[in-house]
C-alpha cells in the first residue's frame, strides 16, 4: 500500500527560522532600545496589535532615518500584507537580498499576490488568484466564519481584526511564500501553512482530483488561533493534535477528520508496539524518518487532544492553552488539565488507542488523499480529468484475484453497454471485497443508475463513504443517484461534500444550481450561477436550462455548450 497519502498535509511553521538578524542598536539606548525588545517579543508572539502599538511607541522617540526603525516597520508592513512597503523598508534597514532573507520573502510573495483579487467577510480578508479561483470565495469565506464562531466556544478567543489567507496556484508558489523548499513540500506532502500571521493555501486546481481543502482551510485557522491563544508556547505534538482534532468544527463536531484508512495505519501500529514517542515529534513531523511514521504521529497527537477534551472537564482546551500561555510548560499543562501525572496521562492515553475500533486490514487511500499534483505528464492528466470514470488500472488495486477478474469482466460488459451482466459481473466482485476499494463501488453503483436501481446505487455508494470519507467521485457519483431520484436534500449535501474536494468540477456547480432551484434555495443558486458561468463559460441565460436538462440525464458531456471563451489553461506546476 503507498504511504504517500498518510504524509504530512497541513503544516504550523516553526515559531523561527534562518532569516535576517534585526541591524545592530548601538544608537538607540533606555526607553527605545526596550521597546525593541518588546517589539521582537510581540512578533515572536504573533501578537501583532501589540507590535503595532510599540512600534507607534517607539516611532515618537526614535530617529526617523535610524536602520532598527525601518527593520521593524519592515516586519510589521510584511505582517500586514503591504509587501512592496516591507521591501523598501528593509532595505532602508540595510537587509540584503538573498535567499531565506526577509526582502527575498516579502519581493516573492508580492509578486505572486500583487495582482490578486480580493474578498473580505466580517473576519476574513481572501486574496486569491485572478480566473477560476474565484469560486472558491464564498465557500472559504463561509467555512472560515463558521470556524471562527466554533472556536470561540472551544477554545474561549477569536483573533481581533481580519485574517488574511492567500490561495497559491502550485508547490512552488507555496515554497516562495513560506520560506519551505520546494522538494521538501513535495516529499511531505504540503498542501497548506500557517505562518507570519495568516493562512497560505495551495489551490484545489494544484491536484488532480482536488483535496479536503475547506477542511484544510479550517485546519490552518485552527492553527492560527492556537499561536495568538498560546502566545507562541505549544510545542508541535499538540498543535498537530488540536488542529487536526478541530479542523472539522466548520462543519460540525470536534474530532471528523480522522478517516479508516489513517485508523488502519494507526492501529497497525499499536499491534506492533511501533508507536512514535512524543518526544520524536519535535522540531517537525515532517522531519520524522519516513511517511508512515508521519502519518501514524498525526493521528496519535489527534487521540491524545480528544482524550484531553473528552475527560478534562469543561473546556478542557482552553484551560490547556490558558496555562501555556501564562508559561506553564506543555507536560505541566497537561497534568494541570487532566489532574494526573504525565506518566499516568500516557498509560490512559495508551488504553484509550487500544480501545479505537481500528479496522482489521490496511485500507486503500481515498482518491482525495492522494493528492497527485498536476505536474503529470500531458496524457496522465487528461485521463485524470476525463472523470470519475475510471478505467482498467484503477482496479489494480484490488488484490482478490476473483474480485478484480470480475471486476475487469464487469467494465468490459459496461463498455458494450451490457449493464445487466456488467452489474451481476460488479455484483460478484463487490461481494467479495464489500466497501474497500472506491474503484469497484462507483463502477458497480454507476451500472445499477443506468439500470434505474437508485435504492441500490445508493447504498453502496453510502457504504464506500464510510470507508472512505471525503472522495468526490463517489460524492459526486451519490449526488446523480440522488438527484436523478428526486431526493434533493440528499442530492445537496452529497454534492456540498464534493465541492469540499473538487470545487472546479462544473457538473457540481450545475448540478447544485438544479438542487437550487427544486429546493427554493436563492443563496445557493445565486453561488453556483457564478460557478457555472465561470467554470463552463457560459452566458446566465443559459444555466437555468442547462441544469434542469442535466437534472434529468446526469450527463454534461453530450450538451451543446456555447463557451465565451476557451477553458482556463491548466496551472503553472510551479
Amino acid at each position: 500500500m503507498s504511504l504517500k497519502p498518510f504524509v504530512l498535509l497541513c503544516l504550523i511553521a516553526a515559531p523561527a527560522f534562518a532569516q535576517d538578524d534585526p541591524p545592530n542598536l548601538p544608537e538607540l539606548k533606555g526607553e527605545a532600545k526596550a521597546r525593541i525588545q518588546n517589539l521582537d517579543q510581540y512578533l515572536e508572539d504573533w501578537d501583532l496589535e501589540a507590535a503595532k502599538s510599540e512600534l507607534a511607541a517607539l516611532e515618537k522617540i526614535a530617529p526617523a532615518d535610524v536602520e532598527p526603525l525601518a527593520y521593524y516597520q519592515g516586519r510589521v508592513a510584511f505582517e500586514e500584507g503591504r509587501y512592496d512597503d516591507a521591501v523598501k523598508l528593509l532595505e532602508k534597514a540595510g537587509l540584503s537580498d538573498k535567499p531565506g532573507s526577509w526582502i527575498r520573502l516579502a519581493r516573492d510573495t508580492g509578486a505572486i499576490v500583487g495582482n490578486y483579487e480580493k474578498a473580505e467577510s466580517a473576519h476574513f480578508i481572501f486574496l486569491y488568484p485572478k480566473g477560476r479561483d474565484a469560486v472558491l470565495v464564498p465557500w472559504a469565506l463561509e467555512a472560515l466564519e463558521n470556524a471562527r464562531a466554533a472556536l470561540e466556544k472551544d477554545l474561549g478567543y477569536a483573533p481581533p481584526g481580519k485574517v488574511r489567507v492567500e490561495i497559491v496556484s502550485s508547490a512552488g508558489e507555496l515554497a516562495k511564500v513560506s520560506t519551505l523548499t520546494k522538494e521538501a513540500i513535495r516529499t511531505t506532502g504540503t498542501i497548506a501553512i500557517c505562518k507570519f500571521n495568516k493562512l497560505m493555501v495551495t489551490s484545489p486546481k494544484a491536484v488532480v482530483t482536488g483535496y479536503d481543502w475547506l477542511d484544510t482551510v479550517s485546519h490552518e485557522y485552527v492553527h492560527l488561533v492556537v499561536s495568538r491563544k498560546s502566545r507562541n508556547t505549544v510545542p508541535i505534538w499538540m498543535h498537530e493534535g488540536l488542529a487536526k482534532y478541530l479542523e472539522s468544527r466548520w462543519r460540525g463536531p470536534a474530532g471528523g477528520a480522522m478517516t479508516p484508512p489513517t485508523l488502519a495505519l494507526l492501529g497497525s501500529r499499536v499491534k506492533k508496539n511501533q508507536l512514535v514517542p512524543f518526544e520524536k515529534m519535535h522540531p517537525s513531523m515532517a522531519l520524522l524518518p519516513t511517511a508512515e511514521d508521519a502519518a501514524t504521529a498525526f493521528a496519535e497527537v489527534f487521540f491524545a487532544l480528544k482524550l484531553i477534551d473528552q475527560e478534562g472537564g469543561p473546556q478542557a482546551l482552553e484551560r490547556l492553552l490558558d496555562a501555556m500561555s501564562k508559561g506553564v510548560s506543555d507536560r505541566a499543562a497537561v497534568e494541570q488539565v487532566m489532574k494526573r501525572k504525565w506518566p499516568e496521562f500516557e498509560k490512559s492515553w495508551m488504553a484509550y488507542l487500544k480501545k479505537q475500533p481500528f479496522p482489521k486490514e490496511l485500507i486503500p487511500p481515498s482518491s482525495f488523499e492522494k493528492k497527485e499534483l498536476t505536474e503529470v505528464k500531458a496524457e496522465e492528466k487528461k485521463k485524470a480529468k476525463k472523470g470519475r470514470e475510471v478505467s482498467f488500472g484503477d482496479f489494480g488495486e484490488v488484490k482478490e484475484t476473483d474480485a478484480r477478474r470480475d471486476a475487469h469482466l464487469g467494465e468490459l460488459f459496461r463498455e458494450r453497454n451490457r449493464m445487466k451482466a456488467a452489474a451481476e459481473a460488479y455484483a460478484r466482485a463487490y461481494k467479495v471485497v464489500g466497501d474497500k476499494y472506491e474503484s469497484v463501488s462507483n463502477k458497480y453503483a454507476l451500472t445499477l443508475l443506468e439500470l434505474a436501481r437508485y435504492d441500490e446505487a445508493a447504498k453502496v455508494l453510502e457504504g464506500s463513504l464510510t470507508m472512505h470519507p471525503g472522495s468526490a467521485p463517489t460524492s459526486v457519483h451519490l449526488g446523480r443517484i440522488y438527484l436523478r431520484s428526486k431526493k434533493y436534500q440528499a442530492a445537496k449535501k452529497a454534492y456540498l461534500d464534493a465541492l469540499a474536494v473538487n470545487p472546479f468540477d462544473p457538473e457540481v456547480h450545475v448540478a447544485l444550481y438544479a438542487v437550487g432551484q427544486e429546493l427554493n434555495d436563492e443563496v445557493l443558486q445565486r453561488r453556483t450561477m457564478q460557478g457555472v458561468k465561470l467554470l463552463l463559460g457560459v452566458e446566465e441565460s443559459v444555466v437555468g436550462p442547462l441544469a434542469r436538462k442535466f437534472a434529468q440525464s446526469s450527463d454534461l458531456s453530450n450538451m451543446d455548450l456555447e463557451r465565451k471563451e476557451p477553458p482556463p489553461p491548466a496551472p503553472d506546476a510551479g
